[in-house]
Protein backbone atom coordinates (compact mmCIF):
# COMPACT_ATOMS: atom_id res chain seq x y z
CA UNK A 1 0.00 0.00 0.00
CA UNK A 2 1.23 3.47 -0.80
CA UNK A 3 1.59 5.51 1.77
CA UNK A 4 1.53 9.38 2.09
CA UNK A 5 5.16 11.08 1.19
CA UNK A 6 6.24 13.37 3.66
CA UNK A 7 8.32 16.83 2.89
CA UNK A 8 11.55 14.63 4.05
CA UNK A 9 10.47 11.85 1.47
CA UNK A 10 10.13 14.31 -1.29
CA UNK A 11 13.40 15.82 -0.42
CA UNK A 12 14.94 12.26 -0.43
CA UNK A 13 13.28 11.53 -3.66
CA UNK A 14 14.56 14.82 -5.53
CA UNK A 15 18.21 13.57 -4.54
CA UNK A 16 17.12 10.63 -6.12
CA UNK A 17 16.74 12.32 -9.08
CA UNK A 18 19.43 14.40 -9.17
CA UNK A 19 22.05 11.50 -8.79
CA UNK A 20 19.80 9.67 -11.54
CA UNK A 21 22.09 8.21 -14.38
CA UNK A 22 19.86 5.97 -16.35
CA UNK A 23 16.75 6.75 -19.09
CA UNK A 24 14.48 8.15 -16.51
CA UNK A 25 11.09 6.76 -16.61
CA UNK A 26 8.08 6.85 -13.86
CA UNK A 27 7.88 3.15 -13.28
CA UNK A 28 12.13 3.02 -12.57
CA UNK A 29 11.74 6.16 -10.34
CA UNK A 30 8.81 3.91 -8.02
CA UNK A 31 11.37 0.66 -7.99
CA UNK A 32 14.18 3.13 -7.09
CA UNK A 33 12.17 4.70 -4.47
CA UNK A 34 11.21 1.35 -3.09
CA UNK A 35 14.30 -0.28 -3.12
CA UNK A 36 16.85 2.77 -2.47
CA UNK A 37 15.01 4.58 -0.07
CA UNK A 38 12.39 1.92 1.43
CA UNK A 39 9.24 4.46 0.04
CA UNK A 40 6.63 2.44 -1.14
CA UNK A 41 4.56 4.72 -3.61
CA UNK A 42 2.88 4.73 -6.84
CA UNK A 43 3.66 6.92 -10.18
CA UNK A 44 0.54 8.94 -9.94
CA UNK A 45 1.52 9.89 -6.01
CA UNK A 46 5.02 10.81 -7.04
CA UNK A 47 3.54 13.21 -9.87
CA UNK A 48 1.30 14.72 -7.86
CA UNK A 49 4.15 16.26 -5.40
CA UNK A 50 4.43 19.27 -7.95
CA UNK A 51 8.70 19.23 -7.15
CA UNK A 52 8.87 15.44 -7.92
CA UNK A 53 6.95 16.01 -11.26
CA UNK A 54 9.27 19.32 -12.30
CA UNK A 55 12.56 17.69 -11.34
CA UNK A 56 11.50 14.54 -13.31
CA UNK A 57 10.76 16.66 -16.31
CA UNK A 58 13.92 19.20 -15.37
CA UNK A 59 15.79 15.64 -16.08
CA UNK A 60 13.80 14.23 -18.87
CA UNK A 61 14.25 17.20 -21.04
CA UNK A 62 18.48 18.07 -20.19
CA UNK A 63 18.85 14.27 -20.76
CA UNK A 64 17.74 14.97 -24.61
CA UNK A 65 19.98 18.30 -24.89
CA UNK A 66 22.92 17.64 -27.29
CA UNK A 67 26.41 18.29 -25.51
CA UNK A 68 28.22 17.64 -28.63
CA UNK A 69 28.56 21.06 -29.61
CA UNK A 70 32.11 22.93 -30.13
CA UNK A 71 32.11 24.45 -25.78
CA UNK A 72 32.09 20.57 -24.94
CA UNK A 73 35.06 19.01 -26.86
CA UNK A 74 37.95 18.08 -25.89
CA UNK A 75 40.62 20.53 -24.70
CA UNK A 76 43.83 20.17 -26.23
CA UNK A 77 45.56 20.58 -23.15
CA UNK A 78 45.88 20.59 -19.44
CA UNK A 79 45.70 24.38 -19.12
CA UNK A 80 42.74 24.46 -21.32
CA UNK A 81 41.17 21.82 -19.42
CA UNK A 82 41.91 23.78 -16.28
CA UNK A 83 40.84 27.09 -17.23
CA UNK A 84 37.33 25.48 -18.62
CA UNK A 85 36.90 24.01 -15.01
CA UNK A 86 37.49 26.96 -13.06
CA UNK A 87 35.17 28.72 -15.52
CA UNK A 88 32.10 26.16 -15.09
CA UNK A 89 32.90 25.79 -11.53
CA UNK A 90 32.40 29.54 -11.46
CA UNK A 91 29.11 29.34 -13.10
CA UNK A 92 27.85 26.33 -11.14
CA UNK A 93 28.19 28.73 -8.11
CA UNK A 94 26.50 31.43 -9.47
CA UNK A 95 23.86 29.75 -10.74
CA UNK A 96 23.69 28.05 -7.68
CA UNK A 97 23.29 31.25 -5.67
CA UNK A 98 20.31 32.79 -8.02
CA UNK A 99 18.68 29.11 -7.37
CA UNK A 100 18.91 30.20 -3.77
CA UNK A 101 17.58 33.78 -4.24
CA UNK A 102 14.37 32.26 -6.37
CA UNK A 103 13.97 29.69 -3.68
CA UNK A 104 13.87 32.35 -0.85
CA UNK A 105 11.38 34.81 -3.43
CA UNK A 106 9.42 31.91 -3.94
CA UNK A 107 9.09 31.02 -0.36
CA UNK A 108 7.93 34.64 0.42
CA UNK A 109 5.65 34.52 -2.40
CA UNK A 110 4.34 31.11 -1.12
CA UNK A 111 3.62 32.58 2.40
CA UNK A 112 1.89 35.32 1.25
CA UNK A 113 -0.30 33.67 -0.90
CA UNK A 114 -1.47 31.51 1.86
CA UNK A 115 -2.32 34.51 3.92
CA UNK A 116 -4.50 35.96 1.52
CA UNK A 117 -5.86 32.65 1.09
CA UNK A 118 -4.63 31.94 -2.39
CA UNK A 119 -4.85 28.01 -2.88
CA UNK A 120 -1.91 25.84 -5.09
CA UNK A 121 -4.62 25.13 -7.66
CA UNK A 122 -5.02 29.25 -8.54
CA UNK A 123 -1.62 30.07 -8.88
CA UNK A 124 -1.58 26.64 -11.21
CA UNK A 125 -4.20 27.98 -13.46
CA UNK A 126 -3.07 29.22 -16.79
CA UNK A 127 -2.34 32.49 -18.24
CA UNK A 128 -5.32 33.82 -19.97
CA UNK A 129 -5.38 34.50 -23.64
CA UNK A 130 -7.21 37.82 -24.37
CA UNK A 131 -7.13 37.60 -28.31
CA UNK A 132 -5.97 35.42 -31.27
CA UNK A 133 -2.93 38.21 -31.89
CA UNK A 134 -1.48 38.10 -28.74
CA UNK A 135 1.48 35.76 -27.90
CA UNK A 136 2.70 35.34 -24.69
Amino acid sequence: MARHLTDIDVNRILALIDSWQYDLKWEALVKACEINLGIKTTRQALSRKQQIKEAFQTYKKTQKLDLSDVSAARPNDINTAHQRIERLLKRIEKLEYENRLLKEKFLVWQYNAEQRGVTEEMLHRPIPRHGKGDNY
